[in-house]
């Protein structure tokens, strides 16, 4: 299997499929799954971890801390600190707390979660710092859409991803942002590229794609439909929830799917791509 890739402003490549923990740590009956879900997609070669300080408090970067720590140096890991911590001392000592959840040393990239009433000057000094010192190895942004953007590109070049909502049912972000992310070097970073809730895998174009193609597990799936759909672009990173260890290996076998102009058509006509600049959907 193929693993498409994209690489960082700093010269880092990582796979374009990574793994969310949203929710994962949050029910001691799916603990033992949700760490088998994490190893199974690092030996298969997923080694990017999105997670944040926000979710379950902590819960989430602990057990991600527990199912990485004997393979640390292989993975690429992601974190986020609230708005509410974004002042220079707040995000000095959210990272310090995420790392000690985590049980590292030092995080691959450190994401502001969205914008709020701190100035992003303020922040990205803090960011910065942090750099220098050795705790990160860079730093992003989450839910930012053109005018933010535009503000963080004229106080650094320095921002390596944009964390945003990006899936069928949510495309808004095709009209501007995402080239506009491309052409400055920011990696997007897709999140719930499957959706919310389940509604989006049950339209019926994405089974009636999911029945043109076959992968490695037997007739495609609407789930791997919509992740070759995110995948499909270039600078483009997805990071399904890793909540079980067959949600994984049907992740993976997404990358077998290569969509053609039929399917897109079909898809296009089902989700319509936007005509007009569009608020930033977040959630």
């Amino acid at each position: 299997m193929l693993m498409k890739t994209v690489t960082l402003r700093n010269g880092v490549t990582v796979p374009a499929l990574g793994m969310g923990t949203w929710n994962v740590g949050d029910s001691a009956a799916r603990r033992t799954d949700e760490i088998e879900s994490l190893r199974r997609g690092l030996e298969a070669g997923l080694r990017v971890i999105d997670t944040a300080e926000m979710y379950g408090n902590g819960r989430s970067e602990t057990l991600v801390g527990e199912a990485i720590a004997d393979v640390r140096d292989d993975v690429y890991l992601v974190s986020k600190v609230l708005p509410s911590n974004a002042s220079y001392d707040g995000v000095r000592k959210a990272c310090r707390r995420s790392l000690k959840h985590l049980g590292t040393d030092w995080l691959d990239l450190y994401l502001l979660h969205w914008r709020g009433g701190t100035p992003l000057e303020e922040t990205i000094r803090a960011f910065e710092d942090l750099r220098e010192e050795g705790l990160i190895g860079g730093w992003g942004v989450s839910n930012f859409d053109i005018d933010d953007m535009e503000e963080v590109e004229s106080l650094s070049g320095s921002c390596l991803a944009n964390q945003v909502l990006y899936n069928l049912e949510h495309r808004g972000t095709e009209f501007d942002l995402l080239e506009h992310d491309r052409e400055e070097g920011t990696v997007t970073m897709a999140y719930s590229p499957l959706g919310q809730g389940g509604e989006l895998l049950d339209h019926p174009a994405l089974k009636e794609v999911a029945s043109r193609h076959e992968t490695s597990l037997g007739p495609a799936d609407a789930a791997q439909i919509a992740l070759a759909w995110v995948l499909r672009r270039p600078n483009v990173m997805a990071i399904p929830k890793a909540g079980s260890p067959k949600h994984v290996a049907g992740n993976l076998a997404s990358l077998e799917i290569g969509l053609t102009a039929a399917d897109l058509k079909t898809l296009d006509n089902a989700f319509p791509p936007p005509k007009r600049k569009v608020s930033l959907a977040m959630i």
